[in-house]
């Protein structure tokens, strides 16, 4: 059964980083793509970015400031979060599902089969 945590939320000045993990579990037998999304509140879920294949997509909102990667031996994804805004607050969500993505659905929630219960990262002075 495939399992993904996050982890590596917390509170950051404005201008700050931050790094999320996501490890992944049972995931072995098939290769997984995986993308981040987040929440804030009173907003609905947003993709952050996606990685498949060493192809990534990223929303407007960060490209050029996160970066996805993933490392194979720990099988674990990465969120490299830099110049961090108070608009970055939120629930950061994990994703996963065997299907590749392309530039028109990677940021569609319905695409993933498999999420993690989510980190909380707020960014405030």
């Amino acid at each position: 059964q495939v399992r993904v945590v996050e982890s590596g939320g917390g509170l950051v000045q404005p201008g700050g980083s931050l790094r999320l993990s996501c490890a992944a579990s049972g995931t072995a037998e098939h290769y997984y793509n995986f993308a981040w999304f987040r929440q804030a509140p009173g907003k609905e879920r947003e993709g952050v970015a996606y990685l498949s294949l060493g192809i990534t997509y990223y929303s407007d909102s960060v490209k050029g400031r996160f970066t996805i990667s993933r490392d194979n031996a720990e099988n674990t994804v990465y969120l490299q979060m830099s110049s961090l805004r108070p608009e970055d607050t939120a629930v950061y969500y994990c994703a996963a599902d065997r299907k590749i993505k392309d530039d028109n659905t990677w940021s569609h929630g319905w695409e993933y089969d498999y999420w993690g219960q989510g980190t909380q990262v707020t960014i405030s002075s």
